[in-house]
């Protein structure tokens, strides 16, 4: 059965940084390819970024540059690297498979005060 935990998330001021990390178990983490999504409320879950089982990112337009992906197949966590904070930003953020399969986690709550 896979389980996937997040944790990092906190309440941050505007230009701050955050780091979340995610750890996988059940599954055969390094061949699969990773995401970091986010929600708020009354919207649909938005693809943050991704991560290929061989490490290249990519990144929603809305986070690049601010944000960093990376994971660690020997310890099979995927962590996101959160820079220059926003408001917007605040979500709940979840990891998931890419593309994301039924598996979703509680997710860990990120809220940037203006």
């Amino acid at each position: 059965q896979v389980h996937l935990v997040e944790s990092g998330g906190g309440l941050v001021q505007a230009g701050g940084s955050l780091r979340l990390s995610c750890a996988a178990s059940g599954t055969i983490f390094s061949i699969k390819a990773m995401g970091w999504y986010r929600q708020t409320p009354g919207k649909q879950r938005e693809l943050v970024a991704t991560i290929t089982s061989s490490g290249t990112p990519n990144y929603s337009d809305s986070v690049k540059g601010r944000f960093t992906i990376s994971r660690d197949n020997g310890k099979n966590t995927v962590n996101l690297q959160m820079n220059s904070l926003k408001p917007e930003d605040t979500a709940v953020y979840y990891c998931n498979f890419y593309p994301f399969r039924d598996y979703w986690g509680q997710g860990t709550q990120v809220t940037v005060s203006s």
